[in-house]
Formats: C-alpha cells, structure tokens, sequence
C-alpha cells in the first residue's frame, strides 16, 4: 500500500484504521504497540544522524527495514513477518559486535558520548516496545518471534552504544553502588 494523502482526517474522532480495514480506537493496545515501535524505529533514525561507524551504519540501516516489517506485521492481524531468520542475524549482529568489546563485570551507566547516549535512550524504547508486545499478546494473537526479536534488539543496542564509545575513545562509565 502506497500512502498518496497524508492528511486524511480519518482519525479525528479518536480511531484509526489497520490494513485489513478494520478500525479501532487510538487506546487500543496494538495501536500503541505500533507507535512504540515507530518511535523505536525513529529513534535509530537519530543515532543515524551521529558519526559511527560504517559496520554500527549498515546493521541499524538494515535494523530499520526490518522494524518497518515488525510495524507491517502488527498493524495486520494474524499476519507473521518476523521469524526466525530476523533473530538469527542479530544474533550474528550481537556474536560479532562483541567480539569488538572486552568484557562486563560490572553494570555501566547510560552515556558516554552523543552517539551511545542515543543509543542507549533506543534500548529503553525498545523495552518498552518489547512490554507493550507482551501486553498485546494477553489479549490478542502476536507473532512470538516478535518478542524475541525486540529483545535481542535491546541488547545489541547497548553494545552497539559500548562499540560508539570505545570507537571514539571513551571508557565505559561503570556504576558504583552506594556501601551502606
């Protein structure tokens, strides 16, 4: 489906209409987990604006597509689009980003520069776009493999925001619990 008109005035009362036609309420929980994953999708947009670089570039670019897909899927009931295969290659994403990075032992604070800042407030949408799929799934079918996928997603945007760091040669942060 190719969008021709942007303002249609067909939400002015409070609903909107998904692909197969039917219309509900902007409350309703798939309209907000479509909009969590928009925001998820947009906030990658904005890391892609940061200098990075290029292997960091072509996994959110690809990221992005696939998020579209994940958007398509949930704004079509019934229908799957994520799989198996969008899981295996962040695992290969996640297995390969790594491999750049020495080890945890401790938790790390969220920043560092811009780049890994902004990647880290994408890790937290995308959370929350993985609890309100979840929360979906209690009252209505949801692709399993959707969750997964989020979930991975998550993790590979913290290392991706650990890499951006070390890339422009600034240290992981470490937390430092109060004694007491």
């Amino acid at each position: 489906m190719r969008l021709t008109k942007i303002s249609t005035s067909t939400g002015d009362a409070g609903e909107t209409g998904l692909a197969d036609g039917s219309r509900v309420g902007k409350e309703n929980r798939r309209i907000c987990a479509i909009g969590d994953v928009d925001e998820l999708n947009s906030s990658i947009g904005l890391i892609l604006s940061e200098s990075l670089p290029e292997d960091i570039v072509q996994g959110l670019e690809a990221i992005q597509h696939e998020l579209f897909e994940l958007g398509a899927e949930l704004c079509q009931p019934g229908q799957i689009r994520i799989g198996a295969g969008h899981i295996a290659r962040l695992d290969e994403r996640l297995e390969s980003a790594n491999a750049t990075l020495p080890p945890l032992a401790e938790f790390i604070l969220p920043g560092g520069t811009r780049a890994a800042a902004l990647c880290h407030v994408a890790r937290t949408v995308c959370r929350r776009a993985e609890r309100t799929l979840v929360e979906l799934s209690k009252i209505e079918k949801v692709g399993s493999d959707s969750f997964k996928y989020l979930n991975r997603l998550s993790d590979l945007l913290f290392v991706y925001a650990r890499m951006v760091n070390r890339a422009q040669g600034c240290p992981d942060k470490l937390w430092k619990p109060e004694k007491g």
